[in-house]
């Protein structure tokens, strides 16, 4: 192992362990509070990632952080509605988010393809001030007397040196650096499905309006198809279940898995018979997990790594871009207030989780056989506006009445108990 020159460690406002969504957001916020922040990223950028379908409600982040600008002078497919198709390939009628929301902002939003978005976020954050370091993994989490005072990160060369921070945000994805490490990370008690993904080239469009369309297109056993059409000709088509569904009668090869599935929607073989499946075929188990706490003394986390939840509705980015956004804030406040105890992020870790229980409940109903979104609001009219806006990640509000409807059909699940600070040892840390 090299170490650098014995120059003492770096010191910034704030140290971030992820360069993807959350972290470029949490980082752009700062920044443009005035903040000295380093984001680290282990990889070097554009790398592939999953998580391609903007919801409405990703629009009020973008928009803080000047994104939008640039998502609109993409080529990312522009993005209108959603639509449910059955297994024999009958299409419900597109749902348009601007029969709801305003046409020209939040009921527009787009298909991404995430190497280019996440991308755009970085060269973004970099162009608001933040020091972005490509290439830099971090290797250890520092801690003096109980608290968090940093990281040891390795640079591409071997080399290790140290940065210290009042507050460390973890946005390190799934790979969950500060859960895993403290033996936080957490699963759900029933969504532990498995996802196997490709794309192709070639495969059909809709016309007009609805070319960017995403489609949940339903398989057996409340599995479901994604398929989410991208720029340059691609089309991004995945499967999601039960494990022993997919895997059923002993395969376990996810090209088999893909292909075996396809046949089981006549709307996606119909709309992917005349495309050719490009790059390799990808496979994902164990989707949805938690944190059991948002935060430590001198640490946050964010985005994926403190959890998160299946993808059936794509709150994933939104979730990310969310928790982004309030930790900036949060970190800012506790910067100026001189604490960094685990405490002080109390209110922050209660809205995200707020927003993610609420999801969370839908997911629920949703992969209970006994349940149709449409007769529930056929039977209770006035709940349709509420479950459009916790669908379009408009997640921070009262949802009582919505799920006192979904009662009459289906068992909502208790918030999990996730989501408190750690209990921290320090109190108030002179900045």
């Amino acid at each position: 192992m090299k170490s650098s020159p014995s120059t003492g460690p770096e010191q910034c406002d704030c140290v971030v362990i992820g360069g993807g969504p959350s972290g470029c957001t949490a980082a752009t916020v700062l920044a443009d509070h005035g903040r000295k922040v380093i984001i680290l990223e282990r990889a070097k950028f554009p790398r592939y990632h999953i998580g391609e379908s903007l919801i409405p409600f990703t629009y009020p982040a973008l928009e803080r952080i000047g994104m939008l600008p640039k998502l609109r002078a993409s080529a990312f497919p522009k993005k209108y509605s959603v639509q449910f198709v059955s297994p024999s390939g009958r299409a419900s009628q597109p749902f348009y988010f601007f029969n709801r929301y305003d046409r020209e902002s939040v009921a527009q939003t787009w298909q991404v393809l995430r190497s280019e978005f996440d991308q755009m976020m970085m060269d973004n954050a970099r162009e608001h001030g933040v020091d972005v370091r490509e290439e830099h993994t971090v290797v250890e989490l520092l801690k003096q007397n109980g608290r968090h005072i940093g990281v040891r990160v390795r640079r591409a060369d071997g080399s290790e040196f140290e940065i210290h921070a009042p507050v460390t945000i973890d946005a390190s994805g799934r790979e969950a650096l500060a859960a895993t490490r403290n033996a936080w990370r957490r699963g759900d008690p029933k969504l532990n499905k498995v996802a196997v993904w490709t794309y192709y080239t070639g495969a059909r469009r809709d016309p007009g309006i609805d070319e960017g369309a995403t489609t949940v297109a339903f398989v057996p056993d409340k599995g479901w198809f994604w398929y989410i059409p991208q720029h340059n000709n691609r089309i991004s088509v995945g499967v999601v279940a039960d494990g022993k569904y997919l895997t059923r009668d002993g395969i376990k090869d996810p090209k088999t898995i893909f292909h075996r599935e396809v046949p089981e929607n006549k709307w996606i073989e119909d709309h992917v018979k005349d495309g050719t499946p490009c790059g390799e075929y990808w496979i994902t188990g164990e989707y949805t997990y938690r944190s059991e706490f948002c935060s430590d003394d001198g640490l946050v986390l964010v985005g994926d790594a403190y959890g998160f939840l299946d993808p059936v509705f794509s709150s994933g980015v939104m979730l990310a871009l969310k928790s982004g956004v309030a930790a900036g804030d949060a970190v800012h406040q506790a910067l100026l207030d001189g604490d960094f105890s685990s405490a002080k992020f109390a209110a922050y870790g209660a809205a995200i989780q707020e927003g993610i229980e609420n999801m969370r409940k839908l997911v629920y109903a949703f992969y209970d056989p006994k349940v149709s979104f449409r007769t529930v609001t056929n039977e209770s009219p006035e709940v349709h506006g509420l479950l459009t806006d916790c669908l379009s990640g408009d997640v921070s509000k009262d949802f009582t009445v919505l799920f006192d409807a979904f009662r009459k059909y289906t068992e909502i699940p208790e918030d999990l108990p996730f989501g408190l600070p750690a209990p921290g040892r320090s109190s108030m840390i002179a900045a």
